[in-house]
């Protein structure tokens, strides 16, 4: 008869919260195997707290800049509907590179993630280079393209080429945190976050406003901060990375470019920038139709999509989880295990931004007016807020199931999906109800509600339907 520490030592699963420190501390672990619940935690606790740092920055990056009037609050606004493009580069770009990586690691082939995890970083590099140039030379052109007023797109010059000039940054903090949650190490990625938006968040009033002995730079200081901070986050990155803390070491590969792995990772993230270029793309249009109404709609908009922002960062982590979880398990030959860490998934999902839903709901003017807007741009940030959240459900089930399709390495489905709610629907309605039936800045947020609903609806369709357990990375 066994003892129980010989019970214990032979337990294939042990104790959650042994798991836990294990994963905490760096140690990799085979999710591929033991139950699935504790697999999909043990992934999304640090996929969560990940984005819930990268939340609270975007909370209060807005707070300080708020502080220095509406015009400046609108370039924020403005810059961030164009980042949402270098965004969807870096999204498109870590999608490939986690789809490859946990595909590797579920066949237990070390070298092969290692390789990709290095083509995936060249790419990156080559990539970033133009989006820096049209930065240093198109700055001002974008900001009066997207509306701005002469003396705004003054204002916010500084802060734009900044940021499109220093893309690089942004790019490799994706795509390094995309080799981490390939491999499973996903607490490496909430680490390198967190510093880089600590950073962030300590050096955004002290640039902006002249604390101590920084300048006073005012909105450019917003742009200095989030360099630096994302900077350091990067260089704490390839420093790991290089040194092999987690799973991937990439002092144990060449670091040489292979074309022929480079082109195939390259391949596949146009089908991710394609379908994150189609989804975030149409925020720019939504912009567009809202800068109609004049500045301070602009504002309130800013304020009413930080603040949904700040809730669908956590619900983002946990999708990314899904999406880890689904590459590593068809790696494994093991598709079945892959659609049920899919489908709970979408269920912790659903009560998280249901939850969320009830808050912003309920409590959409005391949120929006930590802010300290004017009466007319509260009023439009906390209509934002309560429109936008009717469709929290919807979009629970779209973010998992879309993220599960980008881990079994099927970027087409996303973006056909993505092109159907957002482009021939979204859009259109946005206009048709803020414009032609008169509603104004809420005929946007009703567009948004209704285009999430049915992303929801679709992509939990086509994903029952299952030709993503067939696909090859």
């Amino acid at each position: 008869m066994q003892s129980p520490s010989d019970q214990k030592a032979s337990d294939p699963h042990p104790h959650f919260w042994a798991d836990l420190r294990a994963v905490i501390l760096g140690k990799s672990r085979d999710y591929t195997q033991g139950p699935i619940t504790r697999s999909i935690i043990l992934l999304a606790i640090p996929m969560v707290l990940e984005m819930i740092m990268e939340s609270l920055f975007t909370i209060a990056d807005v707070y300080f800049v708020a502080k220095l009037g509406a015009e400046q609050v609108a370039v924020l606004g403005i810059t961030e509907s164009v980042m949402v493009s270098v965004f969807a580069v870096g999204i498109g770009l870590s999608l490939a590179t986690n789809a490859m990586v946990a595909r590797r690691v579920g066949e237990k082939d070390a070298e092969a993630a290692r390789k990709s995890a290095t083509q995936a970083i060249f790419l990156t590099l080559l990539i970033s280079v133009p989006i820096a140039v049209v930065g240093l030379l198109f700055s001002r052109e974008i900001l009066m393209l997207m509306g701005a007023s002469a003396s705004t797109a003054t204002i916010g010059t500084p802060y734009m080429t900044i940021m499109l000039s220093t893309n690089v940054i942004l790019l490799l903090l994706f795509v390094n945190n995309a080799v981490f949650r390939g491999a499973g190490d996903a607490f490496l990625s909430m680490q390198a976050l967190w510093l880089a938006n600590i950073i962030n968040i300590i050096l955004d009033p002290c640039f902006i406003f002249g604390w101590g002995p920084f300048p006073e730079l005012g909105l450019t200081g917003a742009a200095v901060a989030t360099c630096t901070g994302r900077g350091i986050g990067v260089v704490f990155q390839l420093v790991i990375l290089y040194r092999g803390k987690g799973l991937i070491c990439l002092r144990e590969s060449r670091l040489r470019l292979d074309r022929e792995l480079l082109m195939r990772i390259f391949k596949l993230s146009l089908g991710g920038i394609m379908q994150w270029l189609v989804a975030t793309s149409s925020w720019t249009f939504l912009l567009r139709v809202v800068a109609l109404f004049g500045e301070t709609a602009i504002a309130g908009y800013t304020i009413g999509v930080r603040l949904v922002v700040f809730a669908l960062l956590p619900a983002w982590g946990l999708s990314n989880a899904a999406a880890t979880l689904v590459g590593q398990n068809l790696g494994a030959g093991n598709p079945d295990r892959a659609e049920t860490c899919v489908w709970q998934s979408t269920f912790l999902n659903m009560a998280f931004l249901g939850s969320v839903a009830v808050v912003f709901i309920i409590w959409a003017e005391p949120l929006v007016a930590v802010f300290n807007p004017t009466p007319e741009v509260a009023l439009v940030a906390a209509d934002c807020l309560r429109y936008v959240s009717y469709s929290n459900l919807g979009l629970a089930i779209g973010l998992v199931v879309v993220q599960a399709f980008n881990g079994a390495g099927d970027t087409r489905t996303p973006t056909s999906v993505n092109l159907l709610c957002y482009w021939f629907f979204q859009i259109p309605a946005a206009y048709l109800l803020a414009k032609t039936m008169e509603l104004g800045p809420r005929g946007v947020f009703i567009s948004v509600a209704l285009s999430e609903t049915l992303l929801g609806l679709v992509g939990a369709y086509l994903f029952r339907k299952g030709a993503w357990k067939n696909r090859q990375v």
